[in-house]
């Protein structure tokens, strides 16, 4: 009655953030006494998740993901300079040390940034995602159970937000319009969305196969595919449809074991064709007048490649055009990390802008996970971004390759994972959301995942030997 009556007189003052304040001591409490619990309740927050933005004049935070967030990675700090609790062998493992580099060369660059507190900002808010997610979730993830139970929270709650999102989307006929916002407030737009259910798309048929489940979890599970599935059409998203097949493809490859320098082969022909065809390609993609805002699935695919018309696709080469140019300008330590919305205007070439153009500092990023590292810290910084991604996959398909196949349980879980991380990382071609908690906390969890799999693998191993 007593909280009733002050949360009343607190929304009258139009001070209602302080209505919060209890759940945030229940955060606190669980934080500490219950961290297991927060790190597995982290999968089912992200996805519904909701950045005050739009409420809170232009400062973006998503809630209650990174307020969580930043109290764990304090707290596990604080309890690693007591006694330390991180495993050696996390240190030793090499997408550790990828993304060490990265950390260490974006803390470089914020010092050499055009906007020092922007770039600085930006390096606190890569923190509280890694240190806790990367760095104390082996510790959490020991346990094969925390895994599932991870995957599954996570699953359903994407599965929540794409059912409020078809719902709302119906109710406007499924219009394309519509679908680039419908499923606000818990996704910005359609392509975050599209990414994110993309990304669950391979989990939810690799817990399926992962095991025989009883008639009720079997069912369960494959309503939950259907679901996806129908989300994953009315995201109206290209880049995740390709994903999926990208996904398809690497699992293809995988299960065939077709050696690298194979594929480095057949990509080395496939450049060279390209490039001797590249004129009568430049003629067939300017003849393509097919809109990204038709409904059609095949036209919208088809569209993928209109670089005359459409201009969602020109807007996104405008982006890369300006990442370049800035990166020729600062090649060393880029602008700053984080800076990229603030400078690329005035890099705009006129016949590159199109209707959906900004020059206004927001709505901006590189649209692409790899060319706005290079704008904004250099050529090392687009490098290390890769240096990354490579460490993460040779990792995790060497892992594969290398679990027992009588565990086919966590084996089929391995691969379900790869493939989501494939979904994002080419989707990454042309969007970048690892700053958000619907992609961070789901990518350092599995690499964390991976990261004490291994280490438990390596043990295994060592006994037998």
């Amino acid at each position: 009655m007593l909280y009733a009556a002050l949360a009343a007189y607190l929304i009258w003052v139009d001070q209602s953030y302080f209505v919060l304040a209890p759940i945030g001591l229940l955060g606190v409490y669980f934080a500490v006494y219950r961290t297991e619990y927060t790190f597995l309740a982290l999968g089912f927050l992200a996805p519904l998740s909701i950045n005050i933005e739009e409420y809170a004049d232009g400062f973006g935070l998503y809630i209650p993901t990174e307020p969580l967030l930043f109290g764990l990675m304090i707290l596990l700090l604080l309890m690693e300079m007591r006694k330390s609790i991180i495993p050696k062998y996390v240190w030793r493992h090499p997408i550790v040390w990828a993304v060490g580099l990265f950390l260490f060369w974006t803390f470089v660059t914020s010092i050499t940034s055009t906007d020092p507190i922007t770039s600085f900002k930006f390096l606190l808010a890569k923190l509280w995602f890694i240190v806790p997610l990367l760095l104390f979730g082996p510790i959490i993830y020991r346990r094969r159970k925390n895994i599932e139970t991870f995957l599954y929270l996570f699953c359903v709650a994407m599965i929540i937000a794409i059912c409020y999102t078809v719902v709302v989307h119906a109710s406007y006929g499924f219009g394309e319009e519509e679908g680039h916002w419908v499923m606000w407030p818990f996704f910005k737009d359609h392509t975050i969305y599209g990414s994110t259910v993309a990304f669950i798309t391979p989990l939810i048929f690799g817990l399926y196969f992962s095991k025989k489940h009883n008639a009720l979890v079997q069912t369960t599970l494959i309503v939950l595919m259907g679901i996806t599935l129908i989300g994953l059409y009315f995201s109206y998203t290209r880049a995740a449809w390709l994903s999926v097949v990208a996904a398809i493809m690497v699992l293809i490859v995988i299960k065939l074991r077709i050696k690298f320098s194979i594929l480095a082969g057949l990509a080395l022909i496939g450049a060279f064709f390209l490039y001797m065809s590249w004129d009568s390609i430049q003629i067939e993609l300017e003849r393509n007048k097919q809109e990204h805002t038709t409904e059609e699935f095949g036209e919208r695919l088809q569209s993928a490649t209109n670089v005359t018309t459409d201009a969602s696709n020109l807007e996104r080469l405008n982006r890369w055009s300006c990442a370049i140019e800035m990166f020729k300008e600062r090649p060393v330590f880029g602008f700053g990390p984080g800076t990229y919305a603030f400078e690329y205007a005035r890099f705009q070439e006129p016949e590159n802008t199109t209707i959906i153009s900004t020059t206004n500092g927001d709505m901006g990023n590189a649209h692409s996970e790899y060319l706005g590292p290079l704008s904004e810290m250099g050529l090392l910084g687009m490098l290390a971004m890769f240096a990354i991604v490579a460490a993460i996959f040779y990792k995790s398909i060497t892992l594969y390759y290398r679990w027992p196949e009588e565990d086919k349980r966590m084996r089929t879980i391995i691969l379900a994972m790869i493939m989501s991380l494939v979904t994002y990382f080419v989707h990454g071609i042309l969007n970048n959301y690892l700053d958000t908690d619907k992609a961070a906390v789901p990518i350092w969890t599995f690499c964390a995942i991976f990261i004490v799999l291994e280490a438990q693998l390596k043990k295994k191993e060592e006994v037998l030997d």
